[in-house]
């Protein structure tokens, strides 16, 4: 990958990516340590091994009680937050299984895009829990239909069904070829200019439409002043 684009792994591949509080923990001090990098133009959120993400760590939330679980959540919600506030495009490359808060964690990407035969779900009702922090976010991507029928079923879908219904941009049949191919297209855009759509694609999805497009004209207005 060219200098511009920094990586950054989930990697507990001997427990397929669980997510613990350690796991969490480090990746959003590596979000938020990708925030102090002025040279950063992409970056790219991938799992080692087998599989992106196999939800969160079953032992860990079978030990949880009232304040650890809110805790627990949060440090989920953190590392979400921390990619949504990132100045520059975050891509997904996913494969494998993206489960439960692994999934929270790919819809808080700007960009996901998987390899064939990925399974996506939100199984937390079967294990007796809500899905809950940035499963919020799935209605947004999908519609409300759709997104309450992976959290409503707990039921997988297959990465075809996930690009047919919105939950994906990209199927490619080679992953890593396939998201090389997104970065150079991304480090090709103006990287001033790509921060500050990043940033008006949040204003976008959570203000007002007059507030939005107040927004816009003043980002657009503030380009022309700074040539």
């Amino acid at each position: 990958m060219p200098n511009s684009v920094r990586l950054v792994f989930l990697d507990r591949p001997q427990k397929a990516n669980a997510l613990d509080s350690g796991c969490l923990e480090k990746l959003r001090r590596d979000f938020e340590a990708l925030h102090q990098d002025p040279d950063v133009h992409v970056v790219v959120l991938a799992g080692k091994g087998k599989t992106f993400c196999g939800g969160a760590d079953v032992a860990e939330l079978k030990a949880l009680n009232p304040q650890t679980g809110a805790a627990f959540v949060g440090r989920i919600h953190e590392v979400c937050k921390a990619i949504r506030d990132l100045p520059v495009p975050v891509i997904a490359q996913l494969h494998g299984a993206v489960i439960g808060a692994g999934l929270e964690i790919a819809a808080a990407c700007d960009l996901r895009v998987a390899a064939e035969g990925t399974k996506f779900a939100m199984p937390e009702v079967k294990l007796a829990i809500p899905s809950v922090v940035e499963a919020a976010l799935l209605p947004r991507l999908m519609g409300s239909g759709r997104a309450a029928w992976l959290v409503l079923t707990g039921e997988a879908i297959d990465a075809r069904r996930a690009l047919e219904w919105g939950l994906i941009e990209q199927v490619c049949p080679d992953l890593e070829a396939g998201v090389a191919s997104l970065v150079q297209t991304l480090l090709a855009a103006d990287r001033q200019a790509l921060r500050m759509q990043k940033q008006l694609l949040q204003l976008w999805d959570e203000a007002p439409l007059s507030t939005s497009v107040a927004a816009s004209i003043e980002r657009f207005a503030s380009i022309h002043a700074s040539r």
